[in-house]
């Protein structure tokens, strides 16, 4: 008995709770309490990865007693700075298997059906457009039989409904699904075979600002006012900044690291990393230190040798990545902002295209567009080699975007940089339609 003692002492939490990992698609069981019997259930956790998206963690409970079923999504991810909100128009049956993650904060609303549901009124889970509609439709028969006797007139109209409904999902009227997230962590998949919903015709994607209200719902609160004193503490140009958070793929605490740095002939930026000791995944972002550009801009290099694949790039996470040599056009929410070179750059699009693309791998991937993404990756590895010369194009409508100037302070030859004003649909994307900076005037 002593000896067992001994093992438990030594025992690590580790080997009581073992960690959910999204690569193993492990299913982790608990004994659970059930809700409805208080007798004792099973409760089912699996953490997996949705492609082009993020970690989510999938729950399930059953009781062996009564019978009682739930299953339940949560993010694994923590809430993003700004909400989202996605917009699709369902036209055809491959529109209705799309899928869609949807978070405890989603409202959703299909303004043809008259139909809304509002935050916080239904928890996460994931399922397709096809199944919203189905759970609606199972939802409101529950009890139309006892109305058909007590409220004759409410199920005339509930079952008038219902046929709407119905017309719906037989694809006999178009309508449009809107989801609007304050936690930005809900999703629409794109159609099969297309690498960014930004090339999808059928859906459109928009991030926005939370309001106070909305920050307070999701339990954040605004931080105090800066000091003086704190403020002549802040000047942090010459340090390295460590602030505690978690790791984005195990959840184990680590550290992200900041430094403000100047970019020669452009502006301030920060330099965000994280270097996780428990499973070593390390991540890098750029952040612009001078907010945003009265206009928008526009750069184009002209790549004509290898010397070219040295300059510094610095790709904001608001611009966009165009070569137009290869038919390639990235939004700017693809892939995170960063400080690189072309090379650095053009590398990091074939690792996110090929090497940790979900969607080319495993037994259900689609052969056809497994070769369209290999032939592209084998195009890429032709301009890697610096023999073939291509245009770069940095588009950014917050003016942050940088490509080096070899020349500087002299004009490039090989890059063209073009300021433009924004249209009001960039500008309401970055919330500046709804900004007043200018002096107010007196009445």
């Amino acid at each position: 008995m002593s000896s067992s003692k001994e093992d438990l002492k030594k025992t690590s939490p580790e080997e009581f709770f073992k960690p959910l990992d999204a690569d193993s698609n492990e299913v982790t069981e608990i004994s659970s309490m059930c809700t409805s019997c208080f007798e004792e259930g099973l409760t089912k956790l699996m953490l997996t990865k949705i492609p082009f998206f993020r970690d989510v963690i999938v729950s399930s409970f059953e009781c062996s007693h009564c019978g009682y079923k739930n299953c339940e999504l949560s993010s694994a991810m923590e809430i993003s700075a700004v909400g989202v909100e996605y917009q699709l128009q369902v036209m055809d049956k491959i529109d209705l298997n799309r899928m869609v993650v949807k978070s405890d904060f989603a409202c959703v609303k299909i303004p043809e059906l008259d139909l809304e549901t509002p935050s916080g009124t239904q928890k996460g889970e994931v399922t397709t457009v096809e199944g919203i509609l189905t759970r609606v439709v199972t939802g409101l028969r529950q009890d139309q039989e006892r109305r058909k006797e007590e409220h004759p007139e409410i199920y005339e109209q509930i079952e008038t409904y219902l046929k709407r409904v119905e017309d719906s999902l037989a694809l006999n009227s178009r309508f449009t699904l809107t989801i609007r997230d304050i936690s930005g962590n809900s999703f629409i998949a794109g159609r099969p075979g297309i690498l960014s919903i930004a090339d999808d015709s059928s859906i459109t994607s928009h991030k926005f600002e939370r309001s106070k209200s909305e920050n307070e719902q999701l339990g954040l609160l605004d931080l105090p006012p800066v000091t003086e004193e704190e403020e002549e503490k802040g000047n942090f140009k010459d340090e390295v900044l460590q602030m505690p958070t978690n790791c984005p793929e195990c959840s184990e605490p680590c550290f992200t690291k900041m430094k403000v740095t100047d970019i020669p002939f452009f502006k301030e930026v920060i330099i965000m990393a994280t270097d996780c000791d428990k499973c070593g995944c390390r991540s890098n972002e750029v952040k612009s230190g001078g907010g945003i550009e009265p206009k928008g801009k526009r750069m184009k290099l002209r790549v004509k040798s290898k010397e070219d694949f040295s300059r510094d790039v610095l790709k904001s996470e608001t611009s966009s990545i165009e070569i137009p040599e290869l038919d390639l056009v990235a939004g700017s929410h693809v892939f995170a902002g960063k400080f690189t070179t072309v090379e650095g750059l053009l590398s990091d699009i074939k690792k996110n295209l090929f090497e940790d693309n979900p969607i080319i791998s495993g037994d259900s991937v689609d052969p056809e567009f497994k070769n369209k993404v290999q032939k592209f990756c084998a195009e890429l590895d032709r301009l890697l080699t610096g023999e073939h010369e291509f245009t770069l194009i940095l588009d950014d409508p917050a003016g942050n975007c940088y490509i080096q100037n070899v020349w500087a302070p002299e004009e490039d030859p090989e890059l063209d940089t073009e300021e433009y004003e924004r249209t009001f649909e960039q500008n309401e994307e970055m919330g500046l339609n709804d900004m007043n900076v200018g002096p107010q005037e007196e009445s």
